[in-house]
């Protein structure tokens, strides 16, 4: 009898011993859900949940979940979509206006009028505007996110608007000629598909606060032109035509973004106009960019 209330004793012990040991166990399940781990944890936990439990008495912290967010992993190749430009124009003219007016491109229909010179190309600098909209642009890592290529396809749009009476017409060769009446709008709109290809270093590559900037280069094809004017004495009129324009656009291009805030800017390396013109003018531009990178 003996014996058996001690190993009655010993097997009592044991179990209990077994039981709280069972009780303190922490048992832990994660799961991922995209860039969040959802933590369940099970019968204990960490001095701040204990604390937390005994401030919530009516929650039972036996199943605890905590949610925490792991930060996105950068991908090799990244897409940003439907990228807007918006910015002002302008050109540098390096033109012989003398070597210009003895060409065919210069026309004096009136002789009151006066010959085109560079007093003609005068524009509104604050209404010569340039609109971009890029389809997409993609970027291509090369080292450690911090190098990458930029690259992608657009329509640049740009409107030079004068504040002289500066025509373009095509009848039967395209030209230029003051004209004998004065416009309360006179613009010259070109537009290109252009493709920019850059260098881009991003200097906080898990950030998007940080500090960036892109170099490159673009090529773009003429897609139309025309002169639009308003006045009290013809109205609107439309003028459509290449008017000698040259029919590709290659540009020096840069970007910089500080936090969300992006800048671009472009410079064409080769004329506005084709050499028969005798114009030597190089269009450049300035603005904001809203993209996402």
């Amino acid at each position: 009898m003996k014996r058996i209330l001690t190993m009655a004793a010993c097997l009592f012990a044991a179990g209990t011993t077994f039981a709280q040991t069972d009780s303190t166990e922490s048992k832990t399940d994660t799961v991922k859900v995209g860039n969040f781990i959802i933590i369940k944890k099970s019968k204990g936990g960490t001095d701040d949940e204990t604390s937390y439990k005994k401030k919530n008495k009516n929650l039972d912290l036996d199943m605890l979940l905590r949610i925490e967010r792991r930060p996105a992993r950068n991908k090799n190749i990244s897409t940003n979509w439907w990228i807007l430009d918006l910015g002002f124009a302008n050109m540098r003219d390096n033109t012989d206006y003398g070597y210009a007016q003895a060409g065919s491109y210069f026309r004096t229909l009136r002789p009151a009028d006066g010959p085109v010179n560079a007093d003609s190309y005068r524009l509104i600098t604050g209404k010569s505007t340039n609109v971009n909209l890029w389809f997409f642009m993609q970027k291509l890592n090369v080292s450690k996110h911090v190098l990458n290529l930029k690259y992608g396809l657009g329509l640049e749009m740009y409107n030079f608007r004068y504040d002289t009476r500066l025509s373009y017409r095509k009848d039967p060769q395209p030209y230029v000629y003051n004209d004998s009446i004065g416009f309360s709008k006179n613009k010259l709109y070109a537009g290109y598909l252009t493709v920019p290809f850059m260098v881009n270093v991003n200097t906080t590559p898990n950030s998007r606060k940080g500090f960036s900037f892109s170099a490159g280069v673009s090529a773009g094809y003429l897609l139309s032109s025309r002169n639009k004017q308003v006045s009290s004495e013809r109205g609107k009129q439309k003028i459509n035509g290449d008017f000698n324009l040259e029919p590709w656009r290659f540009a020096a291009i840069g970007e910089m973004g500080i936090g969300p805030v992006r800048l671009y800017g472009s410079y064409s390396l080769n004329k506005f106009q084709k050499d028969i013109t005798r114009v030597e003018q190089f269009p450049y531009t300035v603005g904001i960019r809203f993209s996402r990178w």
